[in-house]
C-alpha cells in the first residue's frame, strides 16, 4: 500500500509541470540513443570491413609497390611491379607447395557506353582468370574469361553486380557488347554481389583480360599489385616467405630491409583493422557516455527546482506525520520514473535508427549497449536524485511551513 501511494505521488508530481518533466526524460533519451546508436555504428564499421577483408579469403596476398620499411627509399629508386615479376612468381609456383595461383592486376578508370546508356564504374581491373578466385569472385550469369582469352588478348568482359545493373537494369547483359574507352567489350559475365562496405561498392567494376586492358589503357608497363593465393590458410606464413625470395632475386636485392615491395596478408590485416574498429568503437561509447552524464546533471537540476518549489508540501506531510523515508522514496521514485521513461524512449528511439544508414555504414545494434544504456540511465537517475531526495527529506516541519 505504502509503495502504491508513493509511485501515485511520484506520478502526480511529474504531471504536475509536463514541459519540465518531458524536457527531462528528452535528455535522458537523447543520451541512452546516442549510446546504442554510435555503438552500433561502430561495431557496423568493424563488421563491414571484417566482411570486405575476409572476402578475399585468408589465404590471399596482395603484393605491392614500395618499401617494406616504410619508405626508406626514394619513391624515384623503387622498381615497380611487373608481369615478369608475375611470371617469375607463377614459375615457382609450378614447383611449390605453398603457392597455388598467381594475378598480377592494373587498375584504371573510363566511362563505358551500351546503347544510349553512359556509366563510369568505379574501376575497370585488368589481370588474370586466377583474380576471380583469389579474390573470392563468383560468377552468377555466363562464365569467366579464360587463358585463351588473356593469351588472345580478346576483348572480353566481366560486370559486376553494380556495374551491369546501371548499365542494363533487367536486361540479360551476357553476350552484349558495351564500350570502354572507345574499345568494344563482350561481356561473358557477370559477378556474384558481394555488397557494399562502407564507403566504397566492391560490386562497381568491370574485369577484363590484362593484355586487353593494358593496350586500351594503361599501356605495357607496371601493374598495381600481384594477386597471390596460397594453398590453404596454414600455408600463407610459407607463400609470404616464397613471395619475398622470388622478387628480391628479381629485383637483385640482397637485404630483404632493403625491399621495394610490400607483402599484405589478410589474415593479419584482418586483425589489425579489427582492432582498429573496437578502438574506434569505445571513443564512440565514451563520447556517447557524455551525454548520459548531462541528462543526470539535468536530473539533479529538476528534482531541486521541484524540492523547493514543494517546500510547503513536504512540510504540510511532515507534520502530518509521515516519515524521513517516505518524503525520501517519493523524490526518489520521481528521479528514478524520469530516468526509467526516458530510457525507455531512448532504446525505442536507438533500435529505430539503427535501420537506417549512418555516413554509409549499416549500424549493428550490440545487444549488451542497450541493456547496459538502460541500467546505467536508470541508475544515473538514482544517483543524482539522491540529492535533491535527501534534502527534501532533511527538512523540519516548522522550516518547511515558514517557506514562501
Amino acid at each position: 500500500m505504502i509503495l502504491w501511494q508513493t509511485l501515485r505521488f511520484a506520478v502526480g508530481g511529474l504531471a504536475a509541470n509536463k514541459v519540465r518533466s518531458a524536457l527531462t526524460m528528452l535528455g535522458v533519451l537523447i543520451g541512452v540513443a546516442s549510446v546504442i546508436l554510435l555503438l552500433a555504428v561502430g561495431n557496423g564499421s568493424s563488421v563491414a570491413v571484417k566482411d570486405s577483408i575476409t572476402s578475399l579469403g585468408t589465404n590471399s596476398l596482395t603484393v605491392s609497390s614500395g618499401s617494406a620499411a616504410g619508405g626508406a627509399r626514394a619513391a624515384s629508386s623503387v622498381k615497380k611491379l611487373t608481369v615478369a615479376d608475375a611470371k617469375a612468381l607463377a614459375t615457382d609456383a609450378d614447383a611449390s607447395t605453398a603457392i597455388k595461383s598467381v594475378a598480377p592486376v592494373v587498375t584504371t578508370s573510363g566511362t563505358a557506353l551500351y546503347g544510349n546508356v553512359s556509366y563510369s564504374p568505379g574501376s575497370i581491373v585488368g589481370t588474370y582468370p586466377a583474380y576471380f578466385e583469389t579474390a573470392n569472385q563468383k560468377v552468377v550469369k555466363g562464365e569467366y574469361f579464360t587463358e585463351d582469352d588473356v593469351l588472345g588478348s580478346r576483348k572480353v568482359a566481366v560486370l559486376g553486380a553494380t556495374t551491369a545493373k546501371q548499365l542494363f537494369d533487367t536486361e540479360d547483359p551476357v553476350g552484349k557488347r558495351i564500350v570502354l574507352g572507345g574499345t568494344p567489350f563482350t561481356v561473358v559475365g557477370v559477378l556474384q554481389a558481394k555488397g557494399g562496405s562502407g564507403f566504397t561498392d566492391p560490386d562497381d567494376v568491370v574485369i577484363a583480360p590484362l593484355p586487353t586492358v593494358q593496350n586500351a589503357f594503361t599501356g605495357f608497363g607496371a601493374v598495381n599489385q600481384i594477386l597471390v593465393q596460397a594453398a590453404s590458410a596454414d600455408t600463407t606464413t610459407a607463400a609470404q616467405s616464397e613471395i619475398t625470395r622470388v622478387l628480391l632475386a628479381a629485383h637483385a636485392i640482397a637485404d630483404p630491409g632493403k625491399a621495394d615491395f610490400r607483402i599484405t596478408n589478410q589474415a593479419s590485416l584482418l586483425t589489425a583493422r579489427e582492432s582498429t574498429t573496437k578502438t574506434f568503437t569505445v571513443l564512440l561509447g565514451a563520447v556517447a557516455a557524455i551525454s548520459l552524464l548531462v541528462g543526470g546533471i539535468g536530473i539533479t537540476n529538476i528534482m531541486l527546482v521541484t524540492v523547493t518549489e514543494r517546500t510547503r508540501e513536504i512540510g504540510i506531510r511532515k507534520a502530518l506525520g509521515a516519515p524521513r523515508a517516505v518524503i525520501l522514496g517519493q523524490f526518489l521514485t520521481e528521479s528514478t520514473l524520469l530516468s526509467v521513461i526516458g530510457a525507455g524512449l531512448g532504446v525505442a528511439a536507438g533500435m529505430a535508427g539503427s535501420h537506417f544508414s549512418i555516413v554509409g555504414i549499416k549500424p549493428v545494434i550490440i545487444p549488451e549497449s542497450v541493456l547496459g544504456a538502460f541500467g546505467i540511465a536508470v541508475a544515473i537517475g538514482l544517483f543524482f536524485g539522491s540529492y535533491p531526495a535527501n534534502r527534501a527529506a532533511s527538512l523540519r516541519p516548522i522550516d518547511a511551513l515558514r517557506h514562501e
